[in-house]
């Protein structure tokens, strides 16, 4: 049996890799349009009734008279800086509406979520996740050989400081924008490690990151097992790669584990069903505001039949938990460990006009059973909580003994 691997058990709602185009967003829209009663097609931010106009006043009146406070009374007028109280005034804005998915994005940080989605970036080699209670930022994954793990950065580090600046209640991709950079330049960032009560300063030196996205190998019994950390762009083609690999050993059965897995892109994850399930299978179908249902179906012939396993747990969400249902749907692959976390809504990035962007909740999205688990999840067919006592990997254990009594 394989020994257990370190899984975090923390809140992971958010993972840096994953932030783009969070489950599900189809991709990127260029416009958020409405049609009027006359059928001509028009933008919102143009379409602005008596209240909005009268409201929009109001506002503008407050800012100057906030403004005129500031040129009179303000101590420190030479450090002003006006795109940022610009900016300060969108984020409030957006955060007014009190909804923890829905995130306003200057231009900067909308280009630094674009290239986020390719998986590959500048940076230090780390996975970071964000409980959207306590604001807290968790490190879930060191990437092998990374300026990271040459620091010293450990899996269950909290982040603390950036460039000796205190973190606080920053939303994650901001604290991951002051994090990367160029090439070649160094961060400096302090961590919290629970299991040392020990506050620890690291220096790292920024480098080109392809974020490993799937690792996999053989276990006994011919079983292959591949762990997905957050399905990206290259998700894809990583999963592809090691299933035809394990094949050519002679792969007998397959286990694949989403545990802490936060999601991800809505097309990465059906393009890997895709290459699992029959052709025109339903995947996953969403309903927005007006009820407008959109559904994702399979599209190629491609299938993989053999006996297989998927491992959750309380942390895989959002995307894990389309795989995850799609799978136990189609009774395709036995579920086994814990209750998914019920992330059944969706987020899409909308560009704005001046390249800032707004990522917004738009739907609720459905399992192909019809089933919306948000705030519920996906029960797994076979329950087992992790052992920390225990010298082996429980879940796993249970997984690799689930596919070995379908093989039989």
């Amino acid at each position: 049996m394989l020994k257990r691997k370190g899984y975090t058990k923390k809140c992971i709602l958010a993972a840096v890799t994953a932030m783009a185009v969070l489950l599900g967003g189809c991709g990127m829209i260029d416009r958020y349009l409405t049609v009027d009663g006359d059928g001509m097609e028009r933008d919102n931010a143009t379409v602005l009734d008596e209240n909005k106009a009268e409201r929009y006043a109001a506002i503008e009146k407050k800012l100057d008279e906030l403004d005129q406070v500031i040129d009179r009374y303000y101590l420190n007028e030479e450090d002003i800086d006006t795109q940022a109280l610009e900016d300060g005034i969108m984020k409030g804005y957006i955060e007014g509406l009190d909804e923890k998915y829905t995130t306003y994005y200057t231009e900067e940080e909308y280009q630094s979520l674009i290239e986020e989605t390719t998986g590959e970036y500048d940076g230090v080699g780390m996975m970071v996740s964000q409980n959207m209670d306590t604001m807290q930022i968790t490190v879930i994954t060191v990437f092998e050989g990374s300026p990271a793990e040459e620091a010293g950065l450990k899996q269950g580090d909290i982040l603390y400081k950036v460039e000796d600046e205190e973190i606080g209640n920053k939303e994650v991709s901001l604290v991951v924008k002051d994090i990367k950079g160029e090439p070649g330049t160094w961060v400096n960032v302090t961590v919290y490690r629970p299991d040392e009560d020990a506050y620890i300063d690291l220096k790292m030196e920024r480098r080109r990151i392809e974020t490993p996205t799937v690792s996999y190998e053989m276990l006994d019994d011919q079983i292959g097992y591949i762990y997905i950390t957050s399905f990206e762009s290259v998700t894809v083609g990583q999963f592809t790669d090691a299933v035809k690999d394990l094949q050519s050993r002679n792969m007998k059965g397959l286990i694949i584990d989403l545990r802490n897995n936060p999601g991800g892109m809505l097309t990465s994850v059906c393009q890997i069903l895709d290459t699992i399930l029959p052709k025109d299978q339903l995947l996953v179908y969403t309903i927005d505001k007006n009820g407008k249902k959109e559904e994702t179906r399979t599209e190629n012939d491609d299938e993989l039949n053999l006996p297989m396993a998927v491992v959750v747990n309380d942390q895989s969400a959002s995307a894990s938990e389309i795989f995850t249902a799609a799978m136990q749907d189609y009774e395709k692959a036995v579920i086994v460990g814990e209750t998914t976390f019920g992330k059944g809504i969706v987020q899409v990035i909308i560009p704005l006009s001046d390249g800032s962007a707004v990522k917004v909740t738009t739907s609720k999205y459905y399992t192909p059973k019809g089933e919306c688990i948000h705030e519920i999840g996906v029960t797994p067919d076979i329950e087992v909580e992790l052992d920390k006592d225990s010298e082996t990997d429980t879940q796993l254990d249970a997984a690799i003994e689930a596919v070995k009594n379908q093989i039989k």
